[in-house]
């Protein structure tokens, strides 16, 4: 059984502190390892600080302008009726698990999500897959409500239309129930930050966490011989691959010449003008310094290197 909160009338500070007291849906597949826009360390990030992270941008809009539309496109597909919820559900047996939900589906025992997606990820819902981030945030729905299925619908923008039904898994639902857990009682509750995956979100959560060095402060290097040896090779791999990637390149360039685009039946290179304008810093610092000092910003972050002792 689950217990249910009402968001009817909540601001959404209100909304976003509440979520900060669980593991949510589209947090999921981060602390899954297999959302390609956030992991574990941010997940951590968000549930152990007050800060609220309101993070918006023009694509979530979209996302939440168009969800009336997706549900409404599904319900003319499939026949079924749907309705909002206006609650958020939280898990009678696992009560850091939260569900905020897009639609119940009227008559049955399921749920729906709503998702839209830019033409350029078309490829990711092909021959009726499902990106493993949005596979992981309906059965983590499915655990938290109890609902023995659920639809999960896309508008693909300028494309089309299509959902696809998940059914019940104990197996992927009590794995997953179990790497929740382990990450709440592990990692959450006793303030213990996860290790390092190597993804982009983990380096933005680390220069959020360590924004800035302590002037002229060092400490001995215990313990990372090993890793930097294996860094030097990995940079050495990296540079030769990347080598013969542009020579690659360099080649079809050859064989391109003026023309603008090269294509068959698998590939099409385009090799396109492209206009840029600069601003030219230096010559406006030395020919208009009050404009230069006026519009100047300065930002502070941190650089990473390594040396040979």
């Amino acid at each position: 059984m689950c217990t249910t909160i009402s968001t009817l009338g909540m601001s959404r500070e209100q909304w976003l502190r509440i979520r900060k007291s669980g593991i949510g849906g589209s947090d999921a597949g981060a602390v899954c390892g297999l959302n390609p826009y956030s992991g574990p360390m941010d997940v951590y990030r968000d549930k152990t600080t007050d800060e609220i992270d309101d993070m918006d941008n023009e694509a979530m809009r979209q996302g939440r302008d168009l969800e009336d539309y997706v549900a409404r496109r599904f319900m003319e597909e499939t026949g079924f009726k749907v309705r909002r919820c206006n609650k958020m559900y939280r898990s009678g047996e696992y009560p850091f698990m939260l569900a905020d939900v897009d639609r119940m589906v009227v008559g049955t025992d399921a749920g729906l999500e709503c998702k839209t997606a830019s033409a350029y990820n078309k490829d990711k819902w092909k021959d009726g897959r499902i990106p493993p981030h949005y596979l992981i945030q309906c059965l983590h729905y499915m655990a938290v409500t109890g609902k023995r299925e659920w639809y999960i619908a896309v508008v693909i923008l300028g494309v089309g239309f299509q959902y696809q039904k998940i059914t019940w898994d104990d197996r992927m639902i009590g794995k997953l129930i179990g790497v929740e857990q382990a990450f709440w009682n592990q990692n959450v509750v006793p303030g213990v930050m996860p290790e390092p995956d190597g993804s982009k979100a983990c380096d933005q959560v680390l220069a959020q966490y360590y924004r800035s060095a302590e002037k002229k402060s060092s400490i001995p290097l215990v313990g990372f011989d090993e890793k930097l040896e294996r860094r030097e090779r990995l940079m050495e791999m990296i540079g030769e691959m990347e080598k013969e990637q542009r020579q690659i390149e360099q080649e079809i360039k050859c064989y391109m010449k003026d023309h603008e685009v090269a294509f068959n039946d698998r590939y099409k290179v385009s090799w396109s003008n492209t206009d840029t304008v600069r601003l030219d810093t230096k010559r406006i610092r030395e020919e208009r310094p009050e404009v230069y000092q006026e519009y100047a910003k300065v930002t502070t972050s941190r650089r990473f290197s390594v040396k040979a002792a």
